[in-house]
């Protein structure tokens, strides 16, 4: 039996030879109907699979945090409010085409918290306002100036306010408070500007056009404010208080871990463990979102214990003082991963002293947090300052006594081994390297926790500011006890 190939006009054909003479054709097979729908049914399963992946984290995402959800639908309850003024005849006549200013508003200046709404809205009222008195002034001018000066004269002072309004965004006070109503100026401005040339009724236009972005504006506040309302006020003390706890649990982790046993037996074992040690990273993270949270909360009336001038800046200085304490325990943290370590023996010589250096630094720090959280001033804090400044001195007494361990034969010899103990008179010199190698990861560490409770109080007199700012009332004798458990 041979094969052999044959070209036809439709192809390439292959015959095969059998063993009487005769030959065949060999048909291709052709390719199963199923395995199309195979490879199609796998794509609208990955596709659903990915799909539901999404919506599952969404629900998480929900979960996790309602507020978010309830947000969603407040606007949604917004825009559908607003948009009665193109359902309903009346209002539309009243309002004209300009109603959808109104809905444009309502989808820009509305935010999560009622601060970052709040703050849009005046910006946007204001720029609007602001703009549309001097383009209609502009225009009355340029109209009396005849045909000829009046292109000029608009466009001239097109240029002129929009190049100083936008040199105002540059100016870091303008820009924190005052940045998108400068925007909404240039826009505004601009658009009455050149429009109003083209347009005989000007005035009528401005008015229509500020009506609905009032109307839109107060939508917004009104909604924000009176459904479960979000105060960033609110949310900036929750999480100046939360970095706090954080930054305490963190600086005892990261001591616990560097001075711990063999066993570990100091310190929690797991994810929660790695969750406390990383706390700090929280606090360096957060300086964006408290500065922007303290400048909207500057636009919130006085609700709950905030009264209308609470000092939220000083809520910025708290947060500064805590990211450079957090900042040694970063570099902290960095020794406890560093391959170059100090051997368990001299590690013990000031254990307890660094363990207790942490353990008092840590209470004064979840003493400030509890002084924030109840907003009144704490009878023990300095107490607490008092009992961590002298775990510090008794940290450097036991630094300061580490050229005895080597040098004083009679100093604690049996822990020293035999290759690390100092020879007397001629050769004392050419062995002190290697002991002196060991002991300055230690004294790094010890260093790092010296200046951690430098920085702690640093936190102290900015949350004691923040006090006598805030007019925190005293802590009675009742509260106290309770935080002791006395009754």
């Amino acid at each position: 039996m041979a094969s052999e190939k044959e070209v036809t006009n439709n192809g390439v054909e292959w015959r095969i030879k059998m063993a009487d003479g005769a030959s065949e054709i060999l048909v291709p097979e052709a390719k199963p109907a199923s395995n199309v729908f195979l490879g199609l049914q796998l794509f609208i399963a990955g596709l659903a699979l990915k799909v539901w992946k999404f919506l599952q984290k969404a629900w998480d995402l929900g979960v996790d945090d309602p507020r978010k959800v309830i947000h969603c639908l407040k606007v949604g309850m917004a825009l559908t409010v607003v948009s009665i003024f193109y359902y309903m005849r009346p209002l539309y006549e009243e309002v004209g085409g300009n109603a959808m200013w109104a809905i444009m508003t309502v989808v820009v200046v509305f935010e999560n918290t009622v601060g970052a709404t709040l703050s849009k809205s005046l910006n946007r009222v204001c720029g609007t306002c602001l703009a549309g008195f001097l383009a209609i002034g502009v225009h009355w001018i340029a109209s009396q100036s005849g045909e000829r000066f009046e292109p000029v004269i608009i466009g001239s002072s097109v240029f002129l306010l929009a190049s100083a309004a936008t040199f105002t965004r540059f100016i870091p006070s303008v820009k924190i408070r005052f940045d998108y109503g400068a925007m909404i100026f240039i826009l505004t401005f601009s658009l009455v500007s050149v429009s109003g040339y083209r347009v005989d009724k000007l005035f009528d236009l401005a008015h229509q056009r500020l009506s609905t972005i009032i109307i839109g504006t107060a939508l917004c506040i009104v909604v924000t404010m009176l459904v479960c309302p979000i105060w960033a006020g609110q949310e900036l003390y929750a999480l100046i208080t939360r970095n706090m706890d954080k930054l305490a649990d963190s600086l005892d982790g990261c001591v616990a871990e560097y001075f711990q046993d063999g066993d570990g037996s100091l310190v929690d074992s797991g994810k929660e463990r790695q969750k406390k040690l990383r706390g700090y990273k929280c606090v360096l993270s957060s300086k964006a979102t408290e500065e922007t949270m303290a400048n909207f909360a500057r636009w919130e009336p006085a609700h709950g214990r905030f009264n209308f001038q609470h000092p939220w800046k000083q809520y910025i200085k708290i947060g500064a003082s805590m990211r450079n304490c957090a900042y040694c325990i970063e570099a902290l943290n960095g020794c406890i991963s560093s391959e170059n370590q100090a051997p368990e023996y001299i590690k013990k010589h000031i254990s307890n002293s660094s363990l207790k250096v942490s353990s008092n630094s840590s209470s004064v720090i979840k003493e400030l947090a509890v002084t924030i959280k109840t907003m009144k001033k704490s009878s023990d804090i300095h107490n607490l300052v008092k009992e961590m400044n002298s775990a510090v001195q008794e940290l450097q007494a036991d630094l300061n006594s580490f050229p005895k361990l080597f040098t004083s034969p009679s100093n604690s010899e049996s822990q020293i081994p035999e290759n690390k103990k100092i020879e007397p008179a001629a050769s004392r010199t050419m062995v002190t390297l290697p002991p002196l190698m060991e002991i300055i990861p230690l004294v790094t560490s010890a260093s790092l926790l010296t200046e951690i409770s430098s920085r702690i109080n640093g936190i102290v007199d900015a949350v004691e500011e923040l006090a006598d700012s805030a007019n925190f009332v005293p802590a009675s004798i009742t509260d106290k006890c309770q935080k002791n458990g006395v009754e």
